[in-house]
């Protein structure tokens, strides 16, 4: 803090009297959020895991959408999955009803593993389609050698 003379010189000398300083430092504060920008992509990637399943390959379009997704997942061993939770067949739909508040337009998407037989994931879709649920899509990868979705390759 700077020391500033005040009043005329008198017996004792000048009387000083300490007064802030005005400005504000901002370079920790710069540090601190670049420290915290650094920790947070790296730690982001890794809190975005689920089940691991070995998705078939297709050539079709992406899909669009402004929702949160809501995937049931089928594993190579056919068990089930709602989001990351494993559930028993009886109970998914009564999960899918609560987490969608009966709101029969929701999006669901189900992913089945490449090892998986055609028929379980099917039975799955046909679940969540009586169900009342309208809009399922499947989720696959796309290879990779593939053009990206609207290019034109004819």
């Amino acid at each position: 803090m700077p020391i500033v003379p005040i009043g005329p010189p008198g017996r004792g000398g000048r009387r000083y009297i300490y007064r802030p300083m005005s400005e504000i430092n901002v370079t920790p504060m710069v540090d601190v959020m670049l420290v915290l920008l650094v920790i947070f992509m790296v730690t982001a990637p890794l809190l975005t895991v689920g089940v691991q399943v070995d998705l078939p390959k297709t050539q079709a379009a992406a899909i669009s959408g402004k929702d949160e997704p809501l995937v049931v997942t089928v594993n190579a061993q056919g068990r089930l999955y709602l989001q990351e939770t494993e559930v028993a067949a009886e109970s998914l739909v009564p999960r899918l009803r609560a987490i969608t508040r009966n709101k029969p337009d929701t999006r669901i998407f189900v992913r089945g593993d490449r090892a998986i037989a055609y028929g379980r994931v099917m039975e799955v879709m046909g679940l969540v389609n009586a169900a009342g649920f309208t809009r399922v899509a499947l989720i696959a990868e796309l290879p990779r050698n593939a053009p990206p979705a609207g290019a034109g390759g004819r």
